[in-house]
């Protein structure tokens, strides 16, 4: 159904092409010039969307957009991941098939499932350490996509042969360089309205080869079940008591790799640089994790930093029924989303909404609907208590053996994108030095 412009909270006059521009370059400047003269909801158009797109930051706005279980993905979003992902992932099926493969899914990554992946994020970190160079500058960022993705292979992937995780870690890697590319989606969306070539069409290839790889480890599981969550998997049954099919199978865990990977990685990235540029919290951090009592500091630095670097920025849905914003009442069909760092950065909720200070999460949670790095709703993502553990028990093994400071010559990371991500434009360099009873643990110099 369209929506009529005279409905929609107004938005910059632009013409779309520089407002996606302005988006795709320039992401944080246009969403701060938007909220300055239009507040907490307002319309933008970008090339290959036929009706304007509507951004909130208002938490009660976003909670009543999330608690509607009706409303239903962007198209956009589907058009660009479905060739990836494949056409059963759980991020793309709508309704009652979507529930039912949440609820399917759900349990291997809560309770004490958790604790047994634990130990081999712990282990994947202390081999990737070891690999660091010493009190030479490097990029942190692309370290830690490759501790991610060996998470991944042996959490979730349950591959235990050495062999095989690297070719699969190999072709893994191609296909998620490949995807990486941030005008990505509008490029499928432009290429499906006027003609132009698919950019998604060299990666099938790929996706086979990765496919055929996945089918042997789903064949040994079946008849060799392991302690990962593709043996979890295979064993889970729907309602009906009818099992997943393989070809689903392979998708959820393409599904998986690609929305636990690129996101835990930056999120682990963009924490590094702010800590190091606050030795204060730094220094608190360091002084938990050497005391090993709880980890309630740790926690608080994770969600402060998924505050203020939120990784993915928008989580959008097409509405079903009507939504109200304020005085607007919106219309079915129009597409809404939360514009997640203007929500995370409004003064009215957060005081000193700019300031790095993970504090503010021991002094009380936030409410549910302003703090959405991960989502909200029945959509809310499924990885998101195992990437917080993730870059919880990363930073705790890292700073238990290196020393990190920025590298000399640099400042503050800025925000450049990565196809659907918000990553640190120069990928978070960093010196290390092996941590000794001599050495100063905590970083110099703050901004």
């Amino acid at each position: 159904m369209a929506t009529s412009d005279r409905s929609l909270p107004a938005g910059p006059r632009l013409p779309p092409v520089l407002q996606t521009l302005r988006w795709l370059l320039r992401p944080i400047a246009f969403l701060e010039a938007c909220r300055r003269d239009f507040g907490d909801a307002f319309s933008v158009r970008f090339i290959g969307f036929e009706t304007p797109m509507v951004m909130l930051s208002d938490p009660e706005a976003i909670r009543a957009l999330y608690t509607a279980p009706e409303h239903s993905l962007p198209p956009g979003r589907t058009l660009a991941l479905r060739p990836i992902m494949g056409p059963r992932s759980v991020l793309l099926l709508e309704g009652r098939e979507h529930l039912a493969r949440r609820r399917l899914m759900l349990p291997p990554f809560h309770g004490q499932r958790m604790r047994a992946y634990e130990s081999i994020v712990g282990e994947v970190v202390a081999s990737e350490v070891e690999r660091w160079p010493e009190d030479e500058p490097f990029a942190l960022h692309p370290r830690m996509q490759r501790v991610t993705l060996e998470v991944i292979l042996r959490a979730v992937f349950g591959v235990t042969d050495a062999a095989r995780r690297e070719r699969l870690a190999e072709h893994l890697g191609r296909l998620l360089t490949d995807t990486a590319s941030a005008g990505l989606q509008f490029g499928v969306l432009l290429s499906r309205r006027l003609g132009a070539p698919d950019p998604l069409k060299g990666l099938e290839a790929q996706r086979r080869a990765i496919d055929a790889m996945l089918d042997v480890e789903i064949s040994e599981r079946r008849s060799d079940p392991r302690d990962d969550i593709l043996s979890m998997l295979i064993a889970a049954r729907f309602e009906d008591g009818a099992p997943m099919a393989d070809a689903e199978i392979r998708d959820q865990l393409i599904t998986l790799l690609l929305a636990g990977h690129e996101t835990t990685a930056t999120g682990l990235a963009w924490t590094f640089d702010l800590l190091l540029r606050h030795p204060e919290a730094l220094a608190r951090l360091l002084a938990e994790i050497d005391a090993g009592s709880d980890d309630a500091y740790v926690r608080a630095v994770v969600a402060e930093s998924l505050r203020l670097r939120p990784v993915v920025p928008l989580a959008g849905r097409r509405l079903a029924s009507e939504l109200r914003v304020g005085p607007h009442v919106l219309p079915p069909g129009t597409d809404v989303t939360p514009a997640i760092w203007l929500t995370h950065t409004r003064a009215l909720t957060y005081p000193e909404p700019f300031a790095f200070r993970p504090e503010r999460f021991l002094e009380g949670a936030p409410s549910t609907y302003a703090w959405v790095p991960f989502g909200g709703g029945v959509r809310r993502c499924l990885g998101a208590a195992f990437a917080e553990m993730e870059m919880r028990v990363a930073l705790i093994e890292i700073l238990r053996r290196r020393v990190l400071s920025p590298a000399p010559g640099t400042g503050a990371e800025r925000v450049a994108r990565r196809n659907v991500t918000f990553s640190p434009a120069g990928g978070t360099r960093v010196v290390a030095l092996t941590r000794t009873p001599e050495r100063a643990p905590v970083a110099q110099g703050a901004v």
